[in-house]
């Protein structure tokens, strides 16, 4: 997906400096630099999260990893939650 930004001349003029020292391009140190910005955010958020939102959170996520394509019938479910 293509986004445009704006960004400033000096900060760009930043970006390109690092970019030498890093080797790599502006694009992958932006990108790179927004997602260890979104991984801190995550982390904070999760860190301030009671032990119930925690479970919640981890449930959601195990459900979004689920192979959809697969049915389980209630029944089973049931029996093993008995078990």
């Amino acid at each position: 997906m293509r986004k445009l930004i704006d960004i400033d001349e000096a900060t760009l003029t930043k970006l390109k400096v690092i970019s030498i020292f890093e080797k790599t391009s502006v694009k992958g140190l932006i990108e790179n630099a927004v997602q260890a910005y979104v991984k801190n955010i995550q982390s904070n958020q999760f860190s301030n999260l009671s032990d119930e939102e925690k479970e919640d959170f981890g449930l959601l996520m195990l459900m979004q990893e689920v192979d959809r394509s697969e049915f389980v019938s209630r029944e089973e479910i049931m029996k093993i939650l008995k078990s």
